[in-house]
């Protein structure tokens, strides 16, 4: 990113900022930009975060099933940390956003680059069915074993973390994030449950996303309680047409929330630089208490 473009992102960030800490019923700005060349390059010389699949016993689908954990560099018990709830999108499984979105390269590289505070990043399947997905993942009813992994997230993997890693417990503390299909995911569990969450992000959403009015009962309160909520897309994307109306409704409803639009289709470029974009968001006191880098 180039020093306009740079200067053009932190005064983006300020001015978000400030609509919270001066107005905390305006609608807040996107932040604007797009990641520096290799941000998704793996470096060499560099502290690494340590990348495990670990397997939990689903009490909600009824089998043993798995995700993977990003923990990050320097990672200790004697510390307590966030977590992020990062979902995938249709056809992919807990290694998607690895494998595809080199997301533990991106993490890697911002905390390099002393961008994040650090985070706990939690990759599960957010398909939450016992059967095998079949070979076309769109067959039948694909919405409902997504649906269903509302309980699977909150019910299982939720507790499984937080009784085996070194986390902050609490709805300050806990983002649920992700792409198309997890995106939806995470609008429609999100906004549903601001008890368990404060950050929430929808990349792309698929059709699956529910109405902003369904999801928010109370506009006044979810302000309150929210601490970032994230909507984007490509302006190429076939899924705008679920982003932006999702994005005006909230603005009618003076819920604040960044909308970003992106430049691209709907596709792992769009979504890594929703990431690094996001993530650098996470976790951070208001202005008041403390400034954003």
């Amino acid at each position: 990113m180039n020093c306009s473009a740079t200067s053009r992102f932190a005064a983006a960030l300020v001015l978000w900022c400030l609509s919270w800490a001066v107005v905390p019923t305006a609608v807040a700005q996107a932040p604007q930009g797009a990641a520096p060349k290799g941000f998704d390059v793996r470096r060499e010389g560099i502290d690494r975060g340590k990348v495990e699949t670990v397997e939990y016993d689903s009490k909600s689908v009824g089998v043993k099933r798995k995700m993977v954990v990003y923990t990050p560099p320097g990672y200790s018990k004697d510390g307590k940390y966030p977590v992020l709830y990062l979902l995938h999108g249709i056809g992919d499984d807990e290694t998607g956003w690895r494998q595809k979105g080199s997301a533990d390269v991106i993490l890697d590289n911002l905390y390099a680059d002393k961008k994040l505070l650090p985070m706990i990043v939690v990759m599960p399947n957010g398909r939450a069915s016992a059967e095998p997905p079949p070979a076309n993942p769109f067959q039948g009813n694909p919405f409902k074993a997504y649906a269903a992994f509302e309980d699977d997230l909150l019910k299982d993997v939720i507790p499984y973390i937080e009784s085996h890693y070194s986390v902050q417990a609490d709805r300050e503390h806990r983002a649920v994030a992700g792409l198309s299909m997890g995106g939806g995911q995470s609008l429609n569990f999100g906004l549903t449950h601001l008890e368990a969450f404060a950050w929430v992000g929808g990349f792309s959403s698929a059709p699956n996303t529910r109405k902003a009015a369904d999801l928010i009962a109370n506009p006044a309160d979810a302000a309150n309680k929210l601490r970032l909520l994230w909507v984007s897309c490509g302006d190429r994307d076939r899924l705008m047409n679920i982003s932006e109306p999702f994005h005006a409704a909230l603005d009618e409803m003076k819920v604040p929330h960044v909308w970003h639009v992106d430049s691209g289709g709907h596709e792992w470029p769009v979504w890594k630089n929703d990431l690094y974009l996001l993530s650098q968001l996470l976790f951070r006191d208001r202005p008041t208490d403390t400034a954003h880098p």
